[in-house]
């Protein structure tokens, strides 16, 4: 088992990383930037090291700086949480080159799916359904204006290093695909150092079902069901998820549930990953993406399965076997998370950030809150203003909306703007409540 790990990044991610290392009897050490020296990571771990100041470049996204902290700490691994470097295959190699175990994924494995382009190729390869679209990245509006005639408006535009909701736009015609395709270029280059996109068909009322997967460095792989994300903003920010997804035929649950396990083994994946598809509402699905880290929304898997994948992470990077077959795992209830964010929905989810004056956050049965804030903390400008994940489980997906409805009536926060009157309308809304999900949830069901 590994001894001492260093937490790569900041925030509830963190905590949750230091919380299993602690439960694991595994000492840790954390890192935070000048901005974030009173943050809760900081008071739990160990140990704990600056890296530099308030901006990612120059603290989360410096790798020498977090390589040298694990040295100097005397760390025998890394885990590098959800964002920032959890998906940068230079420094899992990084890692490995001075003897330090990346818990997550292979290099290449990271690699194969980073590339958005050469992710749908592989998935292709393999057998796993795509979306109809651009085999490679667009060579030229020629070629972008025969590719939209063929498949049919409305087209999306996405960057191919993109990921996280960026780098994707949507056309409706031929008027607006020269102008778009040139803008999507420009932000792709600005936002990922990578000025390729490539075109794919835009399903309209698609629904985002994402399926968790577990796998070992010894060839078992699982998966531990899927979730719906499909309540986003529009650009693409989830805000709710669902363990497991409602309305969802047992028949295309299996096939997506398969589909997942066989694009994890096409790529050799081992740790927790996730891939991530569109459901057209006539039952096809397609694959979209492969995250490779943890998901935010690992937490409503948690409390379905009763596992936690954190402790399997740093399992399987220990080096140890799955002690479970895909028969053995469980699905009991249903979980529903929310993400609480400093972002004004007046103002078209534009981040807040500032001081927390009072806070009190949900309890009771079943009711499980991951956070880094407290009373008179800061949400910093740097970051993505996450205030806390609330999540709830029980045993039908009716009373699971009743106990959320109740958490989010016991939430208070105050001295900044956040999304929480919007979170308690969405779950109070009749069409989340019979299961009308889309990823047009919001602009159909929402504006009021």
């Amino acid at each position: 088992m590994l001894k001492k790990i260093l937490v790569a990044n900041r925030g509830d991610i963190a905590v949750r990383v230091i919380r299993a290392c602690q439960e694991m009897k595994i000492a840790t050490v954390a890192v935070y930037s000048q901005a974030d020296a009173d943050s809760l990571p900081v008071r739990l771990a160990d140990q704990a090291v600056c890296i530099g100041p308030p901006p990612s470049k120059d603290s989360y996204l410096n790798a020498p700086n977090i390589l040298s902290a694990a040295v100097i700490t005397g760390c025998d691994a890394v885990h590098p949480g959800i964002g920032f470097m959890a998906e940068s295959a230079s420094f899992a190699e990084a890692c490995s080159a001075i003897g330090l175990k990346f818990i997550g994924p292979s290099p290449s494995a990271i690699e194969k799916m980073g590339d958005k382009i050469a992710a749908k190729a592989t998935m292709r390869a393999a057998g796993v359904p795509v979306v109809p679209g651009t085999d490679g990245a667009v060579k030229d509006e020629a070629e972008a204006f025969k590719v939209a005639a063929k498949i049919g408006y409305p087209i999306k535009i996405k960057a191919s290093a993109g990921g996280g909701g960026r780098g994707i736009r949507t056309v409706f015609s031929d008027d607006e695909l020269a102008q778009n395709l040139k803008m999507a270029q420009n932000e792709a280059e600005a936002s990922f150092g990578n000025p390729d996109v490539y075109i794919e068909k835009h399903i309209d009322l698609m629904r985002h079902i994402e399926v968790q997967i577990l796998a070992d460095e010894h060839g078992t792989v699982l998966h531990l069901g899927e979730r719906d994300c499909s309540i986003q903003t529009a650009r693409h920010q989830k805000m709710v998820e669902e363990c497991p997804a409602p309305n969802l035929d047992p028949r295309v649950r299996k096939k997506i549930c398969d589909a997942a396990v066989k694009a994890a083994k096409a790529v050799g994946y081992a740790n927790a990953g996730t891939v991530e598809f569109i459901l057209a509402p006539d039952g096809e699905f397609y694959f979209m993406e492969m995250n490779t880290r943890l998901q935010i929304e690992h937490c409503v898997t948690e409390v379905v399965t009763r596992l936690d994948l954190v402790k399997w992470q740093i399992k399987i990077a220990s080096g140890q076997k799955l002690d479970i077959s895909q028969r053995h795992v469980e699905w009991n209830g249903h979980g529903i998370e929310v993400r609480l964010t400093a972002r004004d929905p007046e103002r078209d989810f534009a981040p807040c950030a500032g001081h927390i004056s009072s806070l009190h956050l949900p309890g009771g049965p079943n009711v499980r809150v991951d956070t880094q804030v407290y009373s008179g903390s800061d949400v910093p400008p740097y970051y993505d203003p996450m205030i806390a994940k609330i999540i709830v489980w029980d045993s039908n997906r009716e009373m699971a909306i009743a106990k959320m409805q109740r958490a989010l009536n016991e939430t208070l926060v105050s001295g900044i703007a956040t999304d929480l009157p919007y979170l308690k309308k969405i779950v109070a809304n009749p069409y989340f409540k019979r299961a009308d999900l889309s990823t047009s949830f919001l602009q159909l069901h929402m504006m009021d």
